[in-house]
């Protein structure tokens, strides 16, 4: 075979076997389907192999375009890590870092730090998207995944970036309807506010208290996938809620709930989870030490506060 396949053609057959779409992967690079299509037919004809079947839904890829895939991703990962190994020695690391978080946690937390570290590494394009569930970092192409929740697979690479726990508390107005549950089974016969989301498994709540660590199943008349909506829930004494204590610790502090069993508590620390093909990647190595240094503020400035406000704790 004579002739190269264009970098930029792979890319775009990357995207398309990930998005299982034309028109989507069009969007994600905005561009026309027209392009994307006529990218990957000129594909195709370079490497004199069918890649994808096409069908008036989606597409699939074909084994052999499983066999490009993984080669794909393994040249322009070597080739941006060239890129970037580049730029970092003229000072400045470039190019488009792609993250990933959680709805509440992406928008009110991660953010913020990213506009942050923008302003100071203006070379760097930052692509945020919030979801509502887990993702696999490594085959849905991001770089970084910001969570919260210890449960992180083993070939991922994961750097804690702060300490943190989910806490069960309701409203006043909630316990003084209803007696307030004495151990953690009580919890059975209550409302409780459940949310799908990311990492939670629906209606099975794990906790610890001390060496003791228990499952219960929970249900009640409201849930949610999005925990914001389930904390208002919780505010307006629908019931018993277990969040994040970064979330709650406001509501806390001015009473509008308050702690439920507080002995028993869910560990949920902040990881920045990245793939270990990335392990060497200067932009990923940038963002991931500013996020730590970020955080390590954050916790700082909460340390002088009493420990019911502070959402990151020790």
């Amino acid at each position: 075979m004579s002739n190269i396949p264009a970098n930029d053609d792979l890319r775009v057959f990357l995207i398309v076997a990930r998005q299982s779409s034309f028109a989507a992967a069009a969007e994600h690079l905005g561009v026309s389907t027209a392009y994307v299509s006529k990218r990957i037919r000129v594909l195709e004809e370079t490497l004199g192999v069918r890649l994808l079947h096409r069908t008036t839904r989606r597409v699939s890829v074909t084994d052999q375009g499983e066999r490009v895939f993984h080669w794909a991703q393994r040249v322009l990962d070597d080739v941006e890590q060239l890129m970037q190994e580049v730029a970092v020695t003229r000072g400045e690391p470039r190019g488009l870092l792609r993250l990933s978080s959680s709805f509440g946690f992406g928008r009110r937390v991660v953010a913020p730090m990213l506009s942050a570290m923008a302003r100071r590494h203006p070379g760097l394009q930052v692509r945020l998207e919030v979801l509502d569930r887990l993702v696999d970092v490594a085959a849905e192409g991001y770089d970084v995944d910001v969570r919260v929740g210890d449960e992180i697979a083993p070939h991922l690479i994961a750097r804690r970036l702060a300490a943190n726990h989910r806490v069960l508390c309701a409203a006043p107005a909630y316990l003084a309807r209803r007696e307030a549950p004495r151990t953690l089974q009580d919890l059975a016969s209550h409302d409780c506010l459940v949310i799908k989301e990311r990492d939670h498994p629906f209606g099975v709540w794990r906790l610890r208290a001390g060496a003791q660590e228990e499952a219960v199943k929970v249900t009640g008349p409201l849930s949610s996938n999005h925990g914001e909506v389930a904390v208002q829930w919780a505010v307006d004494g629908h019931g018993v809620v277990l969040r994040s204590l970064w979330d709650v610790a406001p509501l806390l502090a001015d009473g509008r709930l308050v702690p439920v069993l507080p002995d028993w508590r869910q560990e949920a620390n902040v990881w920045a989870v990245y793939p270990e093909r990335l392990a060497s990647s200067a932009k990923v190595r940038v963002c991931v030490e500013y996020l730590i240094d970020a955080f390590a503020e954050v916790s700082a400035a909460d340390a002088g506060r009493p420990s019911a406000t502070s959402p990151w704790p020790a």
